[in-house]
């Protein structure tokens, strides 16, 4: 069986290999992403995931992330992470995932302020 843990793992690498097809098959169909504060999803669903990383990030030769910490508490992780790519400074966001059945069913992602 695949831990929580492999499964965030494994979409982790294959974001920095932008590796898309890799990628979005952590993600369930239903897959629904929140940019917090945001009480509202910004996705909705496996295609529009796709359609999102493919034209807005991966896309991007310099796009990749580093993980500085990560935890685990049942069937969620959480990771701190550094992404480079997206502006002239690095970003900073706190990525918490929540895993049913084997796959990502809903990401919130806390930018730094």
């Amino acid at each position: 069986m695949v831990t929580p843990v492999e499964i965030v793992q494994r979409q982790f690498d294959a974001y920095n290999a932008h590796d898309l097809e890799g990628f979005v098959a952590s993600y369930s169909d239903s897959i629904k992403v929140f940019r917090m504060p945001s009480s509202e999803p910004t996705i909705t669903s496996k295609a529009q995931f796709s359609e999102f990383y493919a034209t807005k990030r991966f896309n991007i030769p310099g796009l990749r992330a580093a993980l500085l910490a990560r935890m685990c508490v049942g069937n969620k992780v959480v990771d701190h992470e550094r992404i480079w790519g997206l502006g002239e400074q690095t970003v900073d966001i706190i990525a918490a995932y929540e895993i049913t059945d084997g796959l990502i069913s809903t990401m919130w992602i806390f930018p730094a302020t």
